[in-house]
């Protein structure tokens, strides 16, 4: 279970943001909430708002460039593992401040697994690890330690960790807890953490559906059959699919319609792009219900039909289906699904970018009116979005007119 996740200048993100995902004491649907093994309450949905270019998607790349960074070396030392993206790799500090260019980027990400909470932190500076640390608390002792502290004076191992040997000819490029997902990947807890990043954490990018459909449409029987359930009930039209394999490991997707009892099946080129991307999206949602993972979506809303955003929503916020705690964290413009009968405040989020190019994250549960006062739990949230009341309106300096046209 993703706890929170902060992050210090990255791209557009000069100063700390964090996206808590830890509940807020209100009220409103508390039978969304997941329990934590230790009986915290967690949010199964976070949603970012914001305008074009305000920084939404960078929240959510600076999470991704955080699981490549760790994950990367460990994939290239396994013959068994794809490699990531190259351009998952980007780590850039805060381009409009000659201090910032400076300075490292940093992550600090909070998760659970069913053995612990974990708590790792890395600092990066032209793709140099200049400081990382890993602590835990166990869930059977409740009894919190630290695994290692890394930093320009050396590696200090602790705990658990003291008798692990250390390379001294270790890259300052390789993150340690990378170095040790390769050199001690069966050491329990070692395999408890690459593990999550692994598992605990997907992503979903429709900005390259090509390649997410590779990836994303379902192959196993299992996957295939939870699948087609899902796909009727968001009525899409289409009774079956099957997958065919081409040269150099391409496949194409053909799906099958039922009219007047007239079967006909069609490649999935022919659909609607929001078919599309109802496929590419299926199995990770899929996955992500089953295993307990964060399910992490750029711009989730585009090409989809509001109902089906809130059908997907929905998904992770019942517990009759949601029972293995997965959650869906993802960036939206759609304003049809920012209510009060869909969100709880703390499941609102807003980046709105600063007088000097710098993005700014923050809650609806803790944004404060003029008056100091806090926004009551039934406003309506998309229309005092629109009013600009929240500080992450889209900017439109000045609208043209008729009058102004040739």
């Amino acid at each position: 279970m993703l706890c929170q996740f902060t992050v210090k200048n990255f791209k557009s993100i000069r100063d700390e943001a964090t996206l808590d995902l830890q509940a807020a004491t209100i009220s409103e649907h508390t039978d969304h909430l997941l329990v934590g093994q230790t009986g915290e309450q967690f949010l199964p949905v976070s949603a970012i708002y914001g305008p074009n270019g305000g920084g939404k998607s960078n929240v959510l790349a600076a999470l991704r460039a955080l699981k490549h960074k760790v994950l990367n070396p460990v994939r290239a030392a396994s013959s068994k593992e794809p490699m990531g993206h190259s351009g998952e790799a980007t780590i850039a500090p805060f381009a409009f401040s000659l201090e910032s260019r400076s300075s490292a980027t940093e992550f600090e990400i909070f998760f659970q697994t069913e053995m612990a909470e974990y708590r790792y932190i890395l600092h990066v500076q032209k793709d140099e690890v200049v400081l990382e640390s890993l602590d835990r608390i166990k869930f059977d002792t409740r009894r919190k330690s630290g695994l290692y502290h890394r930093d320009a004076s050396g590696i200090t191992l602790i705990g658990s960790f003291k008798q692990l040997q250390i390379s001294e000819d270790l890259s300052e490029t390789l993150p340690l807890l990378s170095y040790l997902g390769i050199a001690y990947g069966k050491n329990e807890v070692v395999r408890d953490v690459i593990s999550w990043f692994r598992r605990g954490i997907i992503f979903s990018d429709y900005g390259n559906p090509l390649r997410e459909m590779m990836f994303s449409v379902p192959k196993s029987d299992r996957l295939r059959k939870i699948s087609l359930d899902l796909m009727r009930e968001m009525d899409l039209g289409i009774d079956d699919f099957r997958i065919e394999e081409r040269d150099n490991d391409n496949i194409e997707v053909f799906t099958q319609h039922t009219i007047d009892g007239l079967c006909t099946w069609l490649s999935l080129s022919e659909e609607s792009s929001g078919t599309k991307k109802i496929f590419s999206l299926l199995q990770p949602i899929v996955i992500a219900l089953q295993s307990g993972a964060a399910l992490v979506v750029d711009e989730l809303d585009a090409k989809l039909h509001p109902l089906l955003l809130r059908h997907i929503i929905q998904l992770f916020c019942d517990r009759d289906i949601n029972r293995a705690g997965a959650q869906l964290v993802f960036t939206s413009h759609d304003l049809a699904t920012m209510t009060s009968e869909i969100f709880r405040r703390d499941e609102i989020w807003f980046v709105a970018k600063g007088n000097q190019q710098n993005s700014k994250l923050y809650s609806l549960v803790e944004f404060k009116t003029e008056s100091g006062e806090a926004v009551r739990k039934d406003a309506k949230f998309d229309k005092q979005y629109l009013e600009g009341k929240y500080g992450a309106d889209p900017y439109l300096r000045r609208l043209v007119t008729w009058e102004d046209l040739p």
